[in-house]
């Protein structure tokens, strides 16, 4: 099998660059997301980004062997496109002899687009672009409540599995977005988190900021430009580290696919 498995990825290759990729490249995010839409938000970035650095359109993409199965094999000399993918482990504790399981993420190298094949002529799967708010808010578990602050500054606030959106509000859905994406990450257990300026909270506010953007460019809705800049204020002058990056495109990712239609 054309694979391996790569544990520490290249600085390409991580969470951190795709997400500045996604930041600076709006359009690829909605087009990734056609191509690929099978794949998490993250990976979907990942093919994009290496397909565009080899001169490639954004054709469909399947491993090696799902290839073969659809009659078609890869080309001569083609360099596979690696993908992040959870693999699992156990652990067991020395003293009290307790296992417990543990998730990282690898690169493996066992992806090729369809221009880097040959064979039998490729029908393109039919994908709806219908996204349903009220959908993934049942299938999160999350509840909008009306909107009751007296500070007419606070766009939107969520609190426990609720939100509320102030009807003044800008950009209603990117919004949203923010809020559903702090209760996604948790940041919302046990304590209000209303969108306004906190500092001592900036990292959260990029993860909810970061999932708003993404989500707003994969379906094509206004408030990138607004996304950006909130997400710029809020780092200032740190850097974004991988592991926030990863937990923007998961959260962006459960949105995602909590209204995606069946």
């Amino acid at each position: 099998m054309l694979q391996t498995t790569q544990t520490l990825p290249a600085d390409h290759l991580g969470f951190a660059y795709l997400l500045h990729e996604a930041l600076n490249r709006p359009g690829v995010i909605s087009e990734a997301y056609r191509a690929f839409h099978r794949y998490s938000v993250g990976n979907q970035i990942l093919a994009a980004v290496q397909l565009l650095e080899r001169g490639m359109n954004l054709s469909p993409i399947a491993s090696f062997n799902t290839w073969r199965e659809r009659n078609r094999h890869v080309k001569k000399g083609e360099r596979a496109l690696a993908l992040w993918m959870p693999v699992t482990h156990k652990r067991e504790d020395e003293e009290t002899g307790e296992v417990s399981v543990h998730t990282r993420f690898a690169l493996r190298r066992n992806w090729f687009s369809l221009e880097q094949t040959d064979g039998e002529p490729y029908l393109p799967e039919l994908q709806s672009s219908d996204w349903d708010c009220e959908k993934a808010l049942q299938s999160l578990d999350v509840h909008e409540v009306p909107f009751s602050s007296l500070d007419g500054n606070i766009q939107g606030h969520s609190q426990g599995r609720t939100l509320a959106i102030n009807p003044l509000a800008a950009l209603k859905h990117k919004t949203r977005f923010h809020e559903l994406a702090h209760i996604v990450l948790g940041h919302t257990d046990g304590r209000l988190i209303a969108d306004t300026e906190k500092p001592t909270r900036a990292i959260a506010d990029v993860e909810a900021e970061g999932a708003a953007y993404l989500l707003c460019a994969i379906l094509g809705l206004p408030g990138l430009d607004e996304a950006r800049g909130y997400i710029q204020h809020w780092l200032a002058s740190e850097t974004l580290l991988d592991f926030t990056a990863r937990r923007i495109f998961v959260a962006a990712n459960a949105v995602l696919r909590a209204g995606a239609p069946l």
